[in-house]
């Protein structure tokens, strides 16, 4: 926990609901010891032992965002490399990784698992860049869930796929047959699969049946005390400054137990304003930071990804001033006050 984590009060975490948005319903190899993981593949096993008799290092997948269910059983970016298994594509690899006890379980942080049936095969990963869409084939061991999993898997494969700069919506098939609305539960797959579902859903108290969802980054530890970002969809109501409402959302942290909040319950949010350049300057206020402090860098982090999210571009530039100074050095050494982008990668949690 930070030590800015330690000054404010803790507010609970959200539980995930298994509806659509549009409401229509610490070693390199840890050790297995659940009889009901996978064994890892033949490849994975031999450059392992390679490695082992110093003949060299496993092959390793470019750097990768999966989505994984974290201890509280919320949805959270891990990135990471992946060592590489067989023939597969990097995003076949980042969705092998989502497989319970899968050939990938061994490598992922402490707290983290994946959201797919055991026994889940990608069997191919079929990328259109000029309509950037996805077609994910898998086999029948996918359609084996519990209902109240369903959205939870839509949301997984959603958001890792389309972390891809090459993807935008993701289609679903299974044993050759495209999926006309998901097998358990019936959620409706007749549209293409986007960001805009959202993830970690919070309806809220203030749900109507033309609210607009918004989402935000709060924080969390890992079991071996390693802070990450957790991001969180809300449904609000409409209003003509997207960005404003992400970000008093914010404000307001979160609602139930587990996630931390990033902002104080002290802070005030002046403005929002988007320059012609496009850059979105956020002027906050907040008394418990003197002139010329380090501000936490999960506080601006959070601000910043939380702009990004919502602004409809994710490489959109954001400065933050505090307190009316234009200098906002975060705890990272990185001055906040001049144009910043979201991370490329997030929560790079050591295993």
């Amino acid at each position: 926990m930070s030590r800015f984590q330690r000054k404010v009060k803790m507010i609970s975490a959200v539980g995930l609901i298994t509806v659509p948005v549009m409401l229509t319903g610490c070693g390199i190899f840890p050790s297995q010891t659940s009889e009901s993981i996978d064994q890892p593949p033949s490849i994975i096993e031999s450059a392992m032992m390679k490695a082992a008799e110093g003949e060299g290092r496993i092959p390793q997948t470019a750097q990768a965002t999966i989505y994984l269910k974290d201890q509280n059983g919320l949805l959270a970016p891990v990135s990471m490399s992946l060592p590489t298994l067989g023939d597969l594509t990097f995003a076949e690899s980042e969705l092998s990784a989502l497989v319970t006890g899968g050939a990938y379980s061994g490598y992922l942080p402490e707290g983290f698992t994946g959201v797919l049936p055991q026994g889940t095969e990608v069997k191919d990963v079929s990328i259109d860049t000029d309509n950037k869409l996805a077609v994910v084939e898998f086999n029948s061991k996918f359609t084996e869930y519990k209902p109240e999993e369903e959205r939870q898997i839509l949301e997984a494969l959603t958001w890792t796929l389309t972390g891809n700069p090459d993807v935008q919506s993701v289609q679903l098939w299974v044993d050759g047959k495209k999926l006309n609305e998901m097998p358990v539960n019936g959620t409706p797959l007749a549209q293409s699969l986007t960001r805009g579902m959202g993830i970690n859903l919070d309806l809220g108290s203030t749900l109507s049946t033309n609210s607009s969802p918004v989402t935000v980054y709060f924080t969390d530890l890992s079991p071996d005390g390693v802070q990450y970002y957790v991001p969180v969809t809300r449904l609000v109501e409409p209003s003509n400054d997207r960005l404003k409402s992400a970000l008093n959302e914010l404000i307001k942290g979160p609602d139930s137990d587990g996630l931390e909040m990033v902002l104080t319950a002290g802070t005030l949010l002046d403005s929002v304003v988007t320059g012609e350049d496009g850059t979105v300057t956020v002027a906050l206020q907040d008394d418990i930071f003197e002139e010329g402090a380090v501000i936490p860098t999960e506080l601006l982090q959070s601000v910043v990804m939380t702009v990004a999210d919502n602004s409809g571009n994710p490489e959109t530039k954001v400065k933050i001033t505090m307190n009316d100074q234009k200098t906002v050095m975060g705890e990272d050494e990185q001055n906040y006050g001049e144009p910043v982008t979201k991370p490329e990668y997030i929560n790079e949690i050591p295993i």
